[in-house]
């Protein structure tokens, strides 16, 4: 074996995870990247901060309302919403056994999407209204595709092709509610269903990162056993693995990242799914790693987000547009990549 492919045990209040040394480099070079990105995009804006303004607003010596409620809330949910994306991405392919077994290819996306339009819609539209209807709209359409695809056990690819179905029946129901809503509520959704960044601030937030924050605590948890299912369903019972809790839990974190980052920024695509590929292959892991996963998805949508910011300056791009314009692209390499290998 060996030193890069050598597991390093790391120990917390008595758990224990085995990582990789390559795991560990490639972990330390993708958060200097985040954080390389992250100091750019608060230079950036309609004029150019100095890098000594934005360090001095950062450590407080002269505080600047552009970069700390402005911008600042900007570059920490492009942070934070693009792990989150990526951790679901890699459940959900670790769960279908299939590198397009996302969220966004098998309608989740879609799902949390109809359950924001129906607290649009018909409640109140607050945060909360629509934090919780996006995670129930999500965990429906996975009951759906994984009822539908359920035939003497569960097929990774099965459950693609009915998702991908699912997906489109979805999104048929999601413009109804939107013909049928109201002009501003209407005005208001098709904004949203573009996946945005801009203007969000600090109270938006705050709910949003408590939720994801018990949501990685709880991927963390599971991670071992996820990986141990992913060899195979005898190898993980024999080493006492509850694969239907597992896989419920599962679910319920995927379901959860996605419909959490969709209530507040809307359907996100494609950083799902290129994430935890991208990761695999820089950490040269046999299976999808759910860390490398979450970090290239936090660098994806930074990336995009500075991108859609840039384009077409000073308009602002909905960051959306750009996940979807590079997604189709790597969307096509994959498939036929798939193709290739059958």
């Amino acid at each position: 074996m060996s030193a890069s492919t050598s597991p390093v045990a790391l120990r917390f209040k008595g758990r224990t995870w085995f990582v990789k040394r390559r795991t560990l480099v490639l972990t330390g070079v993708l958060v200097a990247v985040i954080l390389g990105l992250g100091f750019t995009a608060l230079c950036y804006g309609t004029t150019w901060s100095d890098p000594g303004e934005v360090l001095a607003a950062l450590v407080g010596t002269n505080p600047s309302v552009v970069i700390l409620e402005w911008r600042l809330p900007r570059v920490a949910a492009a942070i934070v919403f693009g792990a989150a994306l990526g951790v679901a991405g890699a459940i959900f392919q670790n769960l279908t056994r299939n590198p397009m077994g996302s969220p966004d290819v098998i309608g989740l996306d879609a799902g949390a999407y109809t359950g924001t339009l129906v607290a649009m819609t018909l409640l109140a539209g607050t945060s909360v209204h629509l934090a919780a209807s996006s995670v129930v709209g999500g965990l429906v359409a996975a009951a759906l595709v994984y009822f539908l695809s359920w035939q003497n056990g569960l097929s990774g690819l099965r459950l693609v092709v009915i998702g991908i179905a699912v997906n489109a029946m979805i999104t048929a129901l999601n413009s109804w509610l939107v013909l049928r809503a109201e002009l501003e509520v209407a005005i208001a959704a098709v904004g949203w269903s573009s996946g945005s960044l801009n203007g969000i601030d600090w109270e938006d937030l705050a709910l949003p990162f408590t939720v994801l924050g018990v949501l990685f605590v709880a991927t963390a948890l599971v991670v071992q056993s996820m990986h141990q299912s992913a060899l195979g369903d005898a190898l993980a019972v024999a080493t006492g693995v509850g694969l239907d809790r597992l896989r419920l839990l599962m679910v319920v974190i995927g379901v959860g990242c996605t419909a959490t980052v969709t209530a507040i920024a809307g359907p996100i695509v494609f950083i799902a799914l290129a994430a935890p590929q991208i990761g695999r292959r820089l950490a040269r892991a046999s299976g999808v790693a759910v860390l490398p996963a979450a970090l290239t998805g936090a660098v994806l949508l930074q990336v995009a987000d500075l991108l859609a910011q840039l384009l077409l300056a000073p308009v602002s791009l909905p960051v959306g547009v750009i996940t979807t314009a590079i997604g189709g692209g790597y969307l096509m390499w994959l498939l036929a990549q798939e193709v290739r290998r059958t």
